[in-house]
């Protein structure tokens, strides 16, 4: 069955994506190490690189395009505290109607430029009842609802040169990474708002309902959004290694008395106001970073 939004095939194959990888390695001198994901309002990530190489996603052979407030659209190039990196300012989501192979197309590109560790932020909905807006939540798992559905990125054929037909995904996020998260954020004085927990991934774009929030929070979620889990299942696939961070920018609503209401523009204010110290924990988690690559 033909897609019925034009352009976007649900078959990307390994042809293409090492065309496009050769394309940006011809481009740019730099050889990322580490890529990054910048999430809602917290593109200033891409902003910290040194002897920056940008790219439009419009101007990149079969990259999409990004097509929500507060997601950039840019590919950048640079060094991060010495550390060769690649950083994506905007993401794609189900919602904008791509077919989810295309939103995972990123870390299969990642993968072909030598990438060894993904970095993924994203604004999210805090469930637990703890947590506070203004929380940064370290991903220690997730909850995959599309994939429940069939909506997988690796669906259809597996091509070996990416990964395995079934990869395993208890191991999906680096627990070393996570560790050194939470000693550089008590180094920064983050302790009273690192979280840990498990984040749920929704398609979107509207927001959840108060039952759905509840229901949530019942199977063990922690913050609920509307990204990432798919690139991390790429990533995984591809063999790199994975940390993500939600910054929680809104308090996922559970009371049917509440006049609270969830919006995009305080996801975007949240990410402002949060975004200086969440550049300072990634950037100084890089600098620690192992890397098998002896020229890092």
């Amino acid at each position: 069955m033909a897609s019925p939004f034009p352009g976007f095939s649900n078959s990307i194959s390994y042809e293409d994506c090492k065309g496009t990888a050769d394309w940006l390695l011809a481009e740019t001198s730099v050889r990322p190490l580490v890529g990054i994901v910048c999430g809602s309002g917290m593109g200033g990530l891409a902003d910290m690189l040194k002897d920056q190489v940008a790219f439009n996603y419009k101007d990149i052979p079969n990259f999409p395009q990004s097509t929500v407030d507060g997601h950039a659209g840019r590919l950048v190039f640079g060094m991060l505290k010495g550390r060769p990196c690649v950083c994506m300012q905007g993401r794609f989501h189900l919602y904008e109607g791509y077919a989810i192979q295309k939103i995972t197309l990123p870390m299969r590109i990642f993968s072909l430029l030598g990438v060894e560790t993904v970095i993924l932020t994203n604004a999210a909905g805090g469930l637990n009842q703890d947590f506070k807006v203004g929380d940064i939540m370290i991903m220690k798992d997730h909850i995959n609802m599309p994939g429940f559905a069939g909506n997988n990125p690796l669906s259809g054929p597996n091509d070996d040169r990416f990964g395995v037909r079934f990869p395993c995904m208890s191991d999906a996020y680096d627990r070393e990474l996570q560790q050194l998260a939470v000693d550089v954020g008590q180094e920064l004085g983050y302790g009273n708002f690192l979280r840990e927990g498990v984040y749920c991934v929704l398609g979107g774009p509207s927001f959840e309902t108060i039952a759905e929030c509840r229901m949530l929070h019942k199977l063990g979620a922690d913050a609920v959004g509307m990204s990432t889990v798919h690139e991390v299942i790429v990533a995984r696939h591809c063999g790199m290694r994975v940390f993500a961070l939600s910054l929680i920018t809104n308090k996922a609503v559970m009371d049917y008395d509440s006049e609270e209401k969830a919006n995009h523009k305080e996801v975007l204010e949240t990410g402002q106001h949060r975004s200086i110290q969440l550049q300072k924990l990634v950037s100084t988690m890089v600098t620690r970073m192992e890397y098998n690559n002896t020229n890092a």
